[in-house]
């Protein structure tokens, strides 16, 4: 154990990261519990019509509760949201953040109401709590102006490899930079995932590969087990339920999710966290992927952001990665933070850093003394260890969290089209499958296809690819490589067909 590690009490850290909701939807009202928070006061508007200077404008309110349906939060939708004019290449204005209700208003009329409200602290109780309890930082901004991939990628490379939104290539290939679990590994440290659907994770080729399959742990049956036994790894991540069904709702507060299932969820991770013999040693850190379309007051950084790796996005934006998204929710938790904790700018390293989801890779560098930083980015943000502000830990911290109160009073739709974000986990689970190679990958596969139907698809998917996985370790595959199936077969296959299959394994480097 290096010199720094043993210096921090925290041994573990444990990443959630929720879908598409912004700083000031979720907890800009949060303000009125405590002043040092950058949130709302209800002064905050934008006009309808950003062109007009006479335009009625929309007042930020407080009554967000379950929302449907979805705004936009494309690359051109935020673009819009940010600066107040529909985008075009020779733009450069400053970020006002007054385009919000129109590009809302555009989409469907009175969606301008829903983008332009937040949730009082009572509406969403777990959070509440746990503000209050410990820590919120009031300046954390999702890594690109754009939709959830992108962002989800930065999480855990610090990159999103030129991905500006979907790239169906890429989600055959996987995405191949370096991540933060094999800089965990390689420096002698242990990483999970604990999912509950099919993980996201795997968009990285490298966590493809056979010597990883182990990482991963169904949730139900292996969190609160290993939170109670002590076995939680040094990295932890943790992902929800992307899809809402009758039997099972979406707990990611992806609209048209009730945010009520997203806080009980915070609130089971929570309680077996606190139970756990590691809690003394665990940092939780809970942010959002990207805004989702919801407003927020606080202009996005425009100055000395750097590129990750120089990778310019695709046409039509050739975006230059040189500025970041609009501010989301980010709370930390743990006995060795003072309750009421606020956490703003970082001081640095540099004059222009800024906490943003490369921040998660920059700060398990330095807890844990990793060798190297993943890209320029990284290398740039802000680090949140600043946050552990004690030289003991609490005893006071609550073992329990509020109940949340049901927003939703009708049943899931299990038969609604699929999000962006859906289509693409599904088409992800195609190319474990084997269906990559079929004439209906990748749009056929899910033009149609139901919620229920991206479930039960998903989870036969991913079960098939464990099972190739096992079958190949049992032939010998070298546990460094990917196993894919050549040639799958158009029929469903039996117990003695999977005996026969042929693998085609293939070995890839450490991008």
């Amino acid at each position: 154990m290096s010199e720094n590690t043993a210096k921090s009490p925290i041994k573990t850290v444990v990443v959630l990261v929720q879908e598409n909701r912004s700083f000031d939807h979720v907890l800009g009202w949060m303000k009125s519990l405590n002043p040092e928070i950058d949130g709302v006061t209800g002064n905050e508007s934008n006009p309808l019509s950003t062109s007009d200077p006479n335009s009625t404008r929309i007042h930020f309110g407080n009554r967000s509760g379950y929302v449907e349906p979805d705004p936009g939060h494309s690359f051109e939708a935020t673009y819009e949201q940010i600066y107040g004019v529909q985008w075009e290449e020779s733009q450069n204005p400053p970020p006002t953040m007054e385009g919000f209700a129109q590009q809302a208003e555009s989409i469907q009329k009175g969606m301008a109401d829903i983008v332009m409200n937040g949730f009082k602290p009572e509406s969403v109780p777990v959070y509440k709590e746990l503000v209050t309890e410990f820590a919120v930082c009031d300046r954390w901004f999702s890594s690109v102006p754009t939709l959830t991939q992108p962002n989800r990628l930065f999480i855990h490379s610090s990159t999103s490899y030129g991905a500006t939104a979907n790239d169906t290539k890429m989600l055959v290939q996987g995405y191949p930079q370096k991540t933060i679990f094999e800089s965990i590994e390689e420096n002698g440290f242990s990483f999970g995932v604990y999912y509950q659907l099919p993980p996201s994770t795997l968009f990285y080729r490298n966590l493809r590969k056979l010597k990883y399959m182990d990482n991963f742990h169904q949730f139900d049956l292996r969190f609160k087990r290993h939170c109670e036994e002590g076995k939680l790894p040094n990295y932890v991540v943790i992902e929800q339920r992307y899809f809402g069904t009758k039997l099972f709702e979406g707990n990611d507060d992806h609209p048209p999710h009730d945010i009520s299932e997203g806080q009980k969820f915070v609130k089971q991770v929570y309680e077996a966290l606190r139970s756990s013999p590691q809690w003394n040693e665990i940092l939780f850190l809970i942010i959002y992927d990207e805004h989702g379309g919801f407003y927020d007051h606080v202009p996005i950084p425009i100055e000395g952001v750097p590129s990750p790796d120089d990778i310019v996005g695709p046409e039509p934006y050739k975006f230059k990665f040189d500025r970041l998204g609009v501010r989301v929710p980010a709370i930390l938790i743990s006995p060795w933070i003072e309750p009421g904790t606020v956490l703003n700018r970082p001081s640095g390293p540099y004059p222009t850093s800024e906490f943003e989801h490369s921040s998660i890779p920059a700060t398990l560098k330095k807890i844990f003394n990793l060798e190297a930083f993943l890209t320029k980015r990284d290398a740039w943000a802000g680090t949140f260890e600043t946050v552990i502000n004690r030289t003991t830990p609490r005893t006071d911290c609550p073992v329990t969290l509020a109940e949340p109160v049901k927003m939703r009073h009708t049943e899931p739709n299990e038969d609604a089209q699929l999000t962006d974000f859906q289509q693409e986990l599904v088409q992800m689970c195609a190319v474990l499958n084997g269906d990559h190679t079929k004439d209906i990958y990748p749009h056929q596969i899910v033009k149609d296809m139901k919620v229920v139907e991206a479930v039960d698809y998903m989870e036969n998917a991913f079960q098939k690819f464990k099972d190739d996985c096992d079958h190949a370790r049992i032939n010998g595959a070298d546990e460094s490589s990917i196993v894919i199936l050549a040639n799958p077969p158009k029929k469903k296959h039996d117990s003695k067909a999977i005996a026969k299959k042929i693998f085609s394994c293939l070995t890839c480097s450490r991008d």
